[in-house]
C-alpha cells in the first residue's frame, strides 16, 4: 500500500485544493482501447470544426496555476503546468499526442476539462508520496531523460516518494522512474484543482470520466480525494 499526503505547509498555502486519485489495478495496456481512441478523435474533430478550444491562460482554471507557480518562484510562461502546455500543443497542432492508451486517456480528460493530470506506476513508487515544498536536496530525473538529474529549487512544490522527486513544479513534468507504459498494471492517475469551491464538481466529473475509460481495461478501479480537510489517503 502507498500513502499519499498533502504536507501541512502546502495545505495551508492552498486551502481550496482538491486532488482526485483514480487507481487502476490489473491494467491491460497492450490491448485496444476503443473508448479512448474515440474520446481523442472526438476532441480533435471538435477542435477542427471550431466547436471546442483548449482553455488558454485567460481561463480561470489555467490562471490559477500561473498564480500558484509564481508563488513558489516558477515562471509559468517558461515552465508551464501540464494542462497549460498540453492545451497550447493541441491548439497549435490540432491533435493530441499519442503515447499509450493509459496516458492518452488522462491527456484527453485533462485537456477537455482544463485540469492538470498525471500518473505514476505504483509498482515503481518507493514508500509514501507527499506533496510538499522542496528543501533543495532532492533529485529529479525527467520523463524521457533517464541520464538527466535535476535539483528542484528550495520552496518549489513537488511530489516526492522515499527515493526522489516524482513531479517538479507541482504538475509540470513527471519523473522517468515512475512513468506509465503499456506494461504498467498498477497505476494511480492524478487530477487537480486549486479551487474546489468553484471546480469541485468539474473535478469529480473528470475523475468519473477517466474511470470510465479505464474500467474496460482493468480488474478494478477506484476514486479517492485528497484535500486539506482529508490530507492523507492509503491506496
Amino acid at each position: 500500500m502507498t500513502v499519499f499526503r498533502i504536507s501541512p505547509a502546502v495545505a495551508e498555502a492552498f486551502p481550496d485544493t482538491c486532488i482526485a486519485l483514480v487507481t487502476a489495478t490489473g491494467l491491460r495496456g497492450h490491448e485496444p482501447w476503443p473508448e479512448t481512441t474515440g474520446a481523442v478523435a472526438d476532441l480533435e474533430q471538435r477542435l477542427a470544426d471550431g466547436s471546442w478550444q483548449p482553455a488558454d491562460e485567460g481561463d480561470p482554471r489555467i490562471e490559477a496555476w500561473h498564480t500558484a507557480y509564481r508563488s513558489f518562484g516558477t515562471n509559468p510562461r517558461r515552465i508551464r503546468a501540464s494542462v497549460d502546455a498540453l492545451g497550447r500543443r493541441v491548439a497549435k497542432k490540432g491533435t493530441l499526442p499519442r503515447i499509450n492508451p493509459a496516458v492518452d486517456s488522462y491527456n484527453a480528460v485533462s485537456v477537455r476539462h482544463a485540469l492538470p493530470a498525471g500518473a505514476f506506476d505504483l509498482d515503481r513508487v518507493e514508500g509514501d508520496v507527499e506533496i510538499r515544498y522542496a528543501d533543495g536536496a532532492e533529485h529529479f530525473t525527467p520523463l524521457g531523460e533517464p541520464d538527466t538529474v535535476e535539483t528542484p529549487k528550495p520552496g518549489e512544490i513537488i511530489y516526492a516518494d522515499a527515493i526522489d522527486v516524482l513531479t517538479r513544479h507541482w504538475n509540470h513534468r513527471d519523473a522517468h522512474r515512475t512513468r506509465v507504459t503499456e506494461d504498467s498494471s498498477h497505476v494511480v492517475f492524478i487530477l487537480e484543482t486549486l479551487h474546489a469551491t468553484r471546480d469541485g464538481g468539474l473535478l469529480k466529473d473528470a475523475a468519473h470520466e477517466l474511470q470510465g475509460l479505464l474500467n474496460p481495461h482493468a480488474q478494478d478501479t477506484s476514486v479517492h480525494h485528497l484535500s486539506p480537510a482529508d490530507p492523507e489517503i492509503t491506496l
